[in-house]
């Protein structure tokens, strides 16, 4: 596939990040109204904030332009209310918003603060259940019980697998294998679908009960879930240990959404919405999920590496052409902006998350990774 596809939607991608930028302020940009390219905005950076400063990471490394690492180091420090919240998912903004910083620019500055959180992160870890539960301050987890897991938390060990090794700290690297080998097989499902959630006995760390809290049903596939098992059992492979039940895992997760989405290779927001195809797609999952596959063509058994990667090239290039706002005279929305990501439809959704057919700033971190390894920016298997 032609490199001058990747190249165009990165020039795009840049030029609503300087957009975003003017817009936002000292606030992170949490999703937008793609009518008006205005953000919903958090002061912290809640869960996704880390998305933000990673996306300037990406850029320093396609561009080579210093202004990207001078933005990304002055906001992964406003990211430091995040290190000390009670929650699993402050893995998520210092792994993209610090741990980056170290990999692709070999900043200091990002890497001490990560590995800051990653500390307070392992405190979390609880040896009766084998993992670190979601914690009390979970976003969108905080109102199902302290004994509980996700797919989603899965992030947490690729995370701490790289804190241990710049830190040297066996403790934490043990924390993150254990974690790692106790989520992907209590959501892994025998038809290699990712349920998302989990209850535990919190005496023995035994399961209570499966569920699905963000998605159609309780039993659903919730989108995003499964590109979470398949991009999160990836890492946890690459950055950790190269356990082939993980590997496994993420394979069998990869053939089952490459089995089950739409043959325009954008997925709907639940596998399971009685209402497909009149229903909400997700680019958000769909973008996570095309990340996971370039990953997983790098490590794969050999005869499906090949299958992998173009099923990445045609998802990216499905995300590009249809779901990125052009450059036209025609369209009058703001340039590079991936639309149609959806959070949820339950009504229990917190206000801020309240929100579909919008672009998600996970989302479009995740098609930029993609389209910087695509365009050959960026090694998949570093980040």
């Amino acid at each position: 596939m032609s490199a001058e596809i990747w190249n165009n939607a990165i020039e795009r991608m840049l030029g609503r990040m300087k957009d975003t930028a003017g817009r936002v302020g000292e606030r992170f940009p949490h999703w937008a109204n793609t009518d008006t390219g205005e953000w919903v905005t958090t002061p912290d950076g809640d869960w996704t904030g880390g998305y933000w400063v990673g996306m300037h990471w990406l850029a320093h490394r396609a561009t080579g332009d210093a202004k990207y690492r001078r933005y990304a180091e002055a906001w992964v420090e406003r990211l430091r209310p995040r290190i000390a919240a009670q929650t699993i998912f402050k893995g998520f903004p210092y792994y993209y918003g610090g741990s980056l910083g170290e990999i692709l620019a070999g900043s200091e500055t990002a890497r001490a603060g990560a590995l800051e959180c990653a500390r307070s992160l392992v405190k979390l870890y609880d040896p009766s259940l084998r993992l670190i539960p979601l914690g009390p301050q979970a976003e969108e987890g905080a109102h199902i019980g302290a004994t509980e897991t996700s797919i989603d938390s899965l992030q947490a060990a690729p995370f701490l697998f790289w804190a241990a090794r710049e830190a040297g700290d066996a403790a934490m690297r043990d924390a993150a294998f254990n974690h790692a080998d106790r989520v992907i097989p209590l959501h892994l499902r025998a038809d290699s679908s990712f349920i998302q959630s989990t209850s535990l006995d919190a005496r023995t760390g035994e399961l209570v009960r499966h569920y699905t809290h963000k998605g159609y049903s309780e039993t659903s596939t919730w989108g995003r879930a499964q590109a979470w098992g398949i991009l999160f059992s990836t890492m946890s492979y690459l950055q950790g240990a190269p356990e082939a039940r993980w590997l496994e895992a993420a394979v069998r997760g990869a053939d089952w959404w490459m089995a089950h989405v739409p043959v325009d290779k954008v997925a709907h927001w639940d596998f399971d919405d009685p209402a497909i195809p009149n229903t909400e797609r997700d680019t958000a999952a769909t973008a996570i999920a095309t990340a996971a596959l370039l990953k997983l063509a790098t490590v794969a058994p050999e005869t499906k590496r090949t299958v992998y990667r173009a099923f990445a090239e045609a998802t990216a290039e499905a995300l590009v052409t249809r779901y990125l706002t052009p450059t036209s005279r025609d369209d009058r929305r703001v340039p590079g902006m991936l639309t149609e990501s959806c959070f949820n439809k339950r009504p229990d959704a917190r206000p801020q998350d309240a929100a579909n057919n919008c672009e998600f700033i996970v989302a479009a971190y995740y098609l930029l990774e993609s389209l910087t390894v695509l365009s050959g920016a960026v090694d998949p298997k570093a980040v």
